[in-house]
This record gives structure tokens, sequence and C-alpha cells, in this order.
């Protein structure tokens, strides 16, 4: 169970790549973490190990989860539901960074087209 901005929540595995991974650089602890926002806006984060104390400001710089270049580009990604028995339709769309290194195709086909890129996965009917 993760706990989001409205409580707990149950985490999703196909999200996670666009989750940035924090951990504390001191002791490498990644779940007794505690944000806060500061600044004038509440546009910075500070964040507090509560198991060494280290405490330090969030990077919001995007970077690629898999090589860690801050050389990513900003995308639209679809996020398609079944609107009506198996037709699909695209229900909203979240920003992804994509990496030219690590994800050439789809950085090559979104810059070609700019059209939201499709999901990694398609929803799949439950038995519920």
């Amino acid at each position: 169970m993760r706990y989001g901005r409205h409580g707990p929540q149950a985490y999703d595995a196909k999200y996670a790549r666009y989750v940035a991974e924090i951990k504390c650089a001191k002791c490498g602890e990644e779940e007794a973490l505690i944000g806060e926002r500061t600044g004038p806006n509440n546009e910075n984060i500070t964040v507090t190990c509560e198991k060494c104390g280290l405490v330090w400001d969030r990077d919001f710089t995007p970077r690629c989860a898999t090589c860690g270049t801050t050389n990513v580009y900003p995308a639209f990604q679809a996020i398609l539901d079944k609107s009506r028995g198996t037709q699909l339709s695209i229900q909203s769309m979240r920003l992804v960074h994509l990496c030219p290194v690590c994800e050439p195709e789809k950085h090559a086909v979104y810059s070609q087209t700019n059209s939201p890129i499709p999901p990694d996965t398609l929803p799949v009917e439950t038995n519920e």
C-alpha cells in the first residue's frame, strides 16, 4: 500500500516507470521518507529521512529511468479504457519523458506525428 495525496492507494506496477524513485542518498532508505511542501508558493518539496535524519530538496528535473540522463523530451501518452463493449477510447493522457537513447523508436514517432503515444498495455476485461 502506498500513500498518495488522498490517503492509501493500491500500488499499480504498470505506472511505476513514470514515478520517480526517491531514496536517501546517505542510507538508501526508500520507505521512511517524509515530504513537506516549502517555498513561496509551495513549489518545492523538502524530504526528510526518518532513518538517518538527512534533509534535502527534491529534484524535479525529469530523468530517464534507465540511463539517468536529463536529456529527455516531454510527450503525452494515452490512457485508454473501454467505452462501449470492446471499443477503446482515450480517457485521459499523462505526461511522460522520452529518452532518445533508451526509447529511440517512441521518440522518433512522437517527434514526427505529435500524436499521443499508445499505452504500454491495453485494458483487459475483468470477471468481477
